[in-house]
């Protein structure tokens, strides 16, 4: 008899899975345990197990749909079964209106209901804006409906594997053609379109008739050179992942009581230490950077004050024997936390080490939910993005969270009140109120401040 695979709950605060790959056909024979498709939830992209034995008989969902949890996916059975009597329905729409839902319901208020699951730090803290391209000029026939730039958005050109062939084949410019596809996603009839002189294609910057227009209007003295839009508007949809980062910043920011408490450190000590030891390791695997550092230097000052390594458990404050040390990496949909595990029994080489593992598995949407959940506290650093200091969000149910700043050269007073070139770095704690108090705050900032200006304490 047909078996209806329905969408699992992949994480804990999945509710909403969208179909990023199908990687079997239908009619493919399936063993259990065989991977059938890639799932994109809140917070990585991850393979869907099948558990019955039989074959694919269809594939009710369709690459980018987005799926209720529960809503089926596809139907398992043996070849030639009738599957008029199943009730399937579109779970695209369903999922929407899900999406839309959670998106439009206000904040609840605290309450003593356990604590929600790790969130990424807020998008606007973690993550300077960068002001999208200059919208291209783009000449077009009439479509049946309004086609997408494909690559406007993050500057990817989206186009499926046939059509790419296609385009091969036919010498067309995938870059330069606008998809009719979901998202934009450029297919075989657009290729086939463009071949014969049909399609819609973006001017290239310096050619045709406008380059030559705006070249030969010379700007009047203290105007701007460009004018114009800078960019397409038009409606993003949400992802799964920005949608559950939206409404759990706004429940983290209005049901948490931020307090922030800032401090800078002289850095140059780390950084000469830094210097060292990388040019001691020159040629091997490992590579010790500055964050890795004060990752180290965290769990450090957690150990001496144990204070701030707690969470908020509605009616108790939970305080954690090991040191689950998260830390923010920017991805395409927003941020994700992976945590490095029991990081107190770890040295700053360990640390380092598997920090790059996780770090690079975020980037790619490979992170398993026990390698990003569970952190105690957690480090957003956009010192190497040249942001001075910032204040990043509390990630619940974590007490507080660091934010790490640039190493700047400025004067300071030295040995004897002279003025020499210091490398100074501001670093910020966001503490909630109702588990760490402005002293005990301070008191951990204080032993941050000493392991960084001592880094030689971090390589014991």
């Amino acid at each position: 008899m047909a078996t209806i695979i329905d969408m699992p709950k992949l994480s804990d605060t999945m509710t909403v899975g969208t179909l990023v790959k199908w990687l079997k056909n239908e009619g493919d024979p399936l063993t259990s345990g065989m991977m059938i498709a890639e799932i994109e939830t809140d917070k990585a992209t991850m393979e869907l197990e099948c558990f019955e034995a039989g074959s694919l008989l269809k594939q009710v969902a369709k690459i980018g749909d987005q799926i209720a949890v529960g809503s089926p996916i596809c139907v398992i059975g043996k070849p030639g079964e009738d599957l008029s009597g199943l009730a399937l329905t579109a779970p695209a729409a369903a999922a929407k209106a899900e999406v839309n839902t959670q998106n439009a319901a206000p904040a609840k208020p605290a309450s003593a209901a356990p604590a929600p699951a790790p969130l990424p730090p807020a998008p606007s803290s973690a993550t300077p804006s960068v002001p999208p391209a200059p919208s291209p000029v783009v000449h077009t026939s009439t479509p049946s409906h309004t086609p997408v730039a494909a690559s406007i958005a993050d500057g990817r050109t989206k186009v499926s594997p046939l059509a790419r062939k296609i385009a091969a084949e036919k010498g067309v410019d995938v870059s330069r053609l606008q998809g009719s596809g979901p998202g934009g996603r450029i297919v075989k009839a657009d290729i086939l379109a463009a071949a014969e002189g049909k399609g819609s294609y973006v001017t290239a910057p310096g050619s045709g008739s406008a380059a030559a227009a705006a070249s030969s209007a010379a700007p009047l003295a203290g105007t701007s050179v460009f004018r114009g839009p800078v960019a397409e508007q038009k409606d993003i949809p949400l992802s799964n992942m920005r949608a559950t980062i939206a409404r759990r910043l706004l429940e983290a920011k209005t049901q948490i009581p931020h307090f922030y408490l800032e401090i800078e450190v002289d850095a140059g000590p780390l950084l000469a230490l830094r210097a060292q030891v990388n040019g001691a390791l020159e040629g091997r695997s490992v590579k010790v950077s500055v964050n890795d550092f004060i990752l180290k230097a965290c769990v450090e000052a957690l150990r001496r004050v144990p204070g701030v390594n707690c969470s908020w458990e509605g009616t108790l404050m939970r305080q954690h024997a090991a040191v689950h040390m998260a830390f923010a990496v920017a991805i395409e949909d927003g941020l994700i936390t992976p945590v490095v595990r029991d990081a107190q029994d770890k040295s700053v080489f360990e640390i380092a080490s598997e920090a790059k593992t996780l770090g690079a598995l975020a980037k790619q949407k490979k992170l398993k939910p026990d390698q990003y959940t569970g952190g105690t506290f957690c480090v957003s650093n956009l010192g190497m993005l040249g942001v001075d200091r910032f204040s990043a969000i509390i990630n619940p149910p974590n007490a507080a969270i660091l934010a790490v700043g640039a190493t700047v050269k400025k004067p300071v007073v030295g040995p004897g009140d002279t003025i020499v070139v210091g490398q100074r770095m501001s670093l910020t704690l966001s503490c909630d109120h109702r588990v760490v108090d402005g002293v005990l705050g301070a008191q951990w900032l204080a032993a941050l401040k000493d392991l960084v200006e001592k880094p030689a304490l971090l390589l014991l």
